[in-house]
């Protein structure tokens, strides 16, 4: 499990295409290797990832196919910026909210906003998951537990602050990105467990 507070943004120094999948080499500061090992998960962009090798600074995470067609992890080259995390232990601080690193979906970035006093950032996803998506409300935005600040039938709307911008790498978004999203486990068990009783009722 994780928090969805981005403890790093951290380079992709390579990515090697096996078949199947794909094995990223990221470069990790000083204080994400301190004990780090083999079999460690470690959120990429919101993702889970098994650290499947470890050296110096550098972690290797093999990224299976269907991940690859679930997340925006494909789309990923060399030099970009990943956010990461590292898996919850007993005792952390809970800054953002409990997220698995299991992506529901992707959002792609329908709008930017980015002046001296805001940086707002409109994303659109298919209609389902707008049922789990309410205004106040918490979501994984590529590894990032954010709040929603707005929601409209078909897209949500986020602010970002400087902190967040300076963290991770959701300054560089531009229209036409994909975003990968991860719901509130509470709110989509909340959501479902209502639906059901309604249609146990008949009022579906």
């Amino acid at each position: 499990m994780f928090t969805g507070i981005v403890q790093a943004n951290c380079e992709l120094i390579s990515v090697r295409e096996q078949e199947g999948l794909k094995t990223f080499e990221v470069k990790l500061p000083d204080n994400l290797t301190q004990g780090l090992v083999v079999g460690a998960s470690v959120a990429n962009n919101g993702v889970c990832l098994t650290a499947t090798r470890v050296e110096h600074d550098r972690a290797f995470f093999d990224v299976m196919e269907e991940t690859l067609k679930l997340t925006n992890l494909d789309s990923l080259r060399v030099n970009d910026k990943v956010n990461i995390e590292r898996s919850l232990t007993f005792g952390s601080e809970i800054g953002g909210h409990i997220i698995s690193g299991h992506i529901h979906t992707k959002a792609k970035v329908t709008e930017v906003s980015n002046t001296n006093s805001h940086f707002d950032l409109t994303l659109e996803v298919e209609p389902q998951w707008m049922n789990y998506i309410f205004y106040k409300g918490f979501v994984g935005v590529n590894g990032c537990s954010l709040t929603v600040g707005a929601v409209t039938t078909n897209s949500f709307k986020l602010h970002l602050i400087p902190e967040t911008l300076n963290l991770t790498n959701l300054d560089q978004c531009k229209v036409g990105d994909e975003l990968n999203i991860e719901i509130d486990s509470q709110t989509q068990a909340i959501v479902e467990t209502v639906e059901r009783v309604l249609a146990a009722k008949g009022f579906a």
